[in-house]
């Protein structure tokens, strides 16, 4: 289908990790990197399979002091095949003559393709076309099919299939110095003469892993006459498949796998349950076509058509695939969390941050029961955060900001420096704004499904719990009637404590304070949106009394914002710090993403300056609209206008790395309103941030779910206007011109809506079939309400009159 496709031309060594982390392969239960089926592990290959909840804990000494780190495992390899011609060594990249490369990406069913024609050291010339995908319609299933034509030669050739458990996790260079063994062996098996198996265990968490592989020729579609050798060892097993292959005609192998873990449901043990399922599997062309009807039921419901930019549109579809191999409707069987990096890669060791807040809107409007399912990995580890704050002194539940297996602090203490290759003290655990974005995710899913079961059952007390721990870290200060909250770090990461003070944290971080302050007053009306006997039976099983809501409202009203020259202070005394040099930094360093890192290899302290990796106070901007920024200051009684935010925003820009991907989305969003070209400007970097590696080496650690599902959010939020105010669905269309013929579909509390712009028009139709309403609908003052099967056409203020019909 056009506009979903993403093409390499040649060969690239260099790039090749990277391609390998694009191109990835998933289904929202595991994910393959795009690695060549014939190469293997090194400089410059590096296969990985991941699954949800595959997390190991091991310990590294340094110095005689026990580092602890639990990564998201490295799973054995079922990519293995390799060609061997009458009995020479396996093609690889590096030991024949490459005459024609292609490697593509079908983005529309997450397929990997390469062709590769090569002439080899004895002169013949032959094509081998590899195609490879992880079902969408089965979650254990995987296929990768090989088409081989000889050119100018006959003869015999060997195919080798294999399954590796002898994988570890080193493709992050910064973490190489801890332990990257995860996976004991346990055995290998055959279950017939076609199917390969393997069985490994995770060494600490004990979680069983199995692969099943059936691998078959083919002489068109009749099976080729093979010979079959084996040869296996405790973690590793392979099996020849030797046949004839004719010059000018096309052999064809296809390796069906299965993947299973101990986690699964329904299943005895794990290798029984992937030999089973891989001799049941049909053959490629019947799995791909499976697979294609998964995901085309997918596009339906998520694709984004922006027919006046091909080239975002092509990224915004490759983003939606990203995302939607991360988190499917197969996740949400299972117990799993959004890894901040996807399950491409080890980069931040698979861990779930507060990414997920850029990842759940582009869910909301279209997968809900997604959304649903993800947050119920936060609900599930409520007890440990419940320990966590009381072990600090507080109450309700403090989540950590690194989280893995089961909800404990995941965060290194330790973290090193590329730059100097020293391992600097890591104080970002103090970022408890992570428990703002859980309470926030949580409402905002709420707003866009008005899923009241899962409120009452699971959200009420998360957000309950969160509002508690607000208010037992904040303090109220008797001289200036303010409550506070120290010892804190923002979003912005570059400040984890004040200069030559060796308290840990910062005082009264605005973001952090203001969205205490909006805690504060929502957690109330979470009880109110209740039944009445349910809220009651919550309020006794929580002990929260009458005092502790008032508490809450007091907070409300008298949370301390900083403030300094007219803009909102990042956190207090941060117009005391020193200002940067920032020309002669970018002479001397061109790249000043990670300034911290620069500085620190100078031996100066990053704490010392007005600097911010990524968005910190902006990010007010970008989670609440003008409206909701107004309510919210006002009943703090402090001034809000739209010049504030304007001046606050050009501020920050101007003192802010970027360090993080995260940034170019959320300045692109808070400007979309204020300076609409350079807002587009900040969307194109965000969106080519992955597919061009902006950042200079980490999209090849694993892609970044924030930035990709961000640009989704960012279209419909920003650019297209969504926002939800009590039961109405608003859009305020911004950069119309770029805008014109944008279509998608939402599902907006249980209908199924489709959006259009065409010129001045905005036209939006509801699906009959499943309508929830009423549903209530407006762009400005035009408020309608929308019936099963009507359209509604708006006029869009400051359109384009006229533009789609040039199309």
């Amino acid at each position: 289908m056009e506009g979903f496709t993403l093409t390499y031309d040649h060969f690239d060594p260099e790039a090749e990790q990277l391609r390998e982390a694009i191109t990835s392969t998933g289904n929202g239960y595991f994910c393959t990197r795009g690695t060549a089926e014939w190469e293997d592990f090194g400089e410059i290959h590096y296969p990985g399979t991941y699954t949800h909840g595959g997390y190991n804990r091991e310990t590294t000494i340094f110095d005689g002091h026990p580092v602890l780190n639990e990564d998201l495992v490295n799973l054995p390899n079922w990519l293995p095949l390799k060609l061997r011609i009458e009995g020479e060594p396996a093609v690889r990249f590096g030991n024949v003559e490459v005459l024609d490369y292609r490697h593509s990406y079908d983005v529309r069913l997450a397929l990997v393709e390469r062709y590769l024609r090569f002439r080899d050291e004895a002169g013949r010339v032959t094509s081998l076309r590899s195609r490879r995908f992880v079902s969408m319609a089965h979650s254990h299933q995987a296929a990768i099919e090989w088409t081989l034509t000889p050119e100018n030669w006959s003869g015999r050739v060997e195919v080798v299939t294999a399954l590796d458990g002898r994988m570890t996790n080193q493709i992050v260079a910064r973490y190489r110095e801890l332990e990257g063994r995860h996976l004991d062996p346990v055995s290998p098996r055959t279950f017939g003469p076609e199917v390969i198996a393997l069985k490994v265990k995770t060494r600490q968490s004990d979680i069983y892993i199995a692969q099943a592989a059936r691998t078959r020729a083919f002489h068109g579609d009749r099976p080729a006459e093979t010979e079959r050798r084996l040869h296996q060892m405790q973690d590793y097993i392979q099996q020849v498949l030797t046949f004839d292959v004719e010059e000018g005609r096309p052999s064809r192998v296809e390796k069906l796998v299965s993947v299973f873990t101990s986690h699964d449901n329904a299943i005895t043990e794990p290798l029984a349950a992937a030999g089973r399922h891989v001799l049941r599997y049909p053959g490629f062309a019947g799995a791909l076509d499976e697979h294609d009807s998964a995901w085309t039921e997918l596009w339906d419901s998520c694709d984004v058509r922006l027919p006046r930019e091909p080239r975002a549109q092509l990224l915004l579809r490759l983003h939606i695939s990203h995302v939607l191999q991360v988190c499917s409707r197969h996740t949400a069987r299972h117990d799993a969390g959004v890894p901040a990096r996807g399950l491409n890669g080890e980069a931040y060791r698979g861990h779930v941050f507060w990414d997920e807040m850029y990842v759940y809107p582009f869910l909301n409007l279209r997968l809900p029961e997604i959304t649903r399912s993800l947050l119920l990995y936060r609900h599930r580890r409520l007890t440990e955060a419940r320990a966590a704050a009381a072990e600090a002194g507080h109450r309700g539940a403090m989540f950590p900001w690194q989280s893995g297996s089961d909800g404990t602090e995941e965060t290194q203490r330790v973290h090193l420096n590329p730059l100097s290759g020293q391992w600097d003290p890591d104080l970002s655990h103090r970022q408890r704004h992570v428990n703002a974005a859980i309470f926030y995710n949580v409402w905002r899913y709420f707003q866009a499904t008005d899923d009241l079961e899962f409120l009452r059952d699971y959200g009420a007390e998360l957000m309950l719990e969160i509002a508690r721990f607000w208010a037992s870290i904040a303090h109220l200060n008797s001289e200036t009637g303010r409550y506070e909250i120290h010892g804190v770090m923002g979003p912005d990461e570059f400040h984890e404590r004040y200069p030559d003070s060796e308290e840990p944290g910062l005082r009264n971080n605005a973001y952090t304070n203001v969205m205490a302050a909006w805690i504060a007053h929502t957690a109330p009306k979470v009880l109110d949106l209740l039944p009445s006997s349910r809220a009651a039976m919550i309020r006794r099983h929580l002990q929260v009394t009458d005092e502790e809501l008032e508490t809450w409202r007091d907070m409300s009203r008298r949370m301390c914002v900083p403030f300094h020259d007219g803009v909102i202070s990042q956190f207090e005394g941060y117009a005391d710090l020193e200002e940067l040099d920032w020309a002669g930094y970018r002479d001397r360093y061109r790249n000043v993403q990670r300034m911290d890192r620069i500085l620190r290899a100078e031996g100066r302290d990053p704490n010392r300056y007005k600097m911010s990796k990524q968005a910190d106070a902006v990010m007010l901007f970008f989670l609440f609209d003008e409206e909701e920024l107004g309510e919210l200051f006002g009943r703090l009684g402090y001034d809000y206008d739209r010049e504030l935010a304007r001046r606050t925003i050009e501020y920050y820009d101007e003192r802010t790395t970027h360090g993080s991907t995260l940034s170019f989305v959320t300045y692109a969003g808070v400007l979309a309103g204020v300076d609409p070209e350079s807002s587009w400007e900040r969307y194109l970097v965000a969106l080519e941030s992955d597919v061009n590696d902006v950042q200079g080496g980490t999209t090849k650690e694993g892609i970044h779910m924030g930035v990709m599902s961000g640009t989704l959010d960012l279209l419909q939020r920003s650019y297209v206007g969504t926002s939800i105010t009590g039961d109405v669905l608003r859009v305020a269309p911004r950069l119309v011109d770029r805008l014109d013929g944008v279509t998608f579909c939402m599902r907006f509390r249980g209908t199924t809506l489709r959006l259009a712009i065409e010129g001045d028009k905005l036209i939006l139709s509801a699906q009959a079939e499943g309508f929830r309403g009423p549903l209530h609908v407006g762009v400005g003052d035009d408020v309608r309400e929308l019936t099963p099967g009507a359209t509604c056409v708006f006029a869009i203020p400051g359109g384009v009159p006229g533009a789609a019909s040039g199309r």
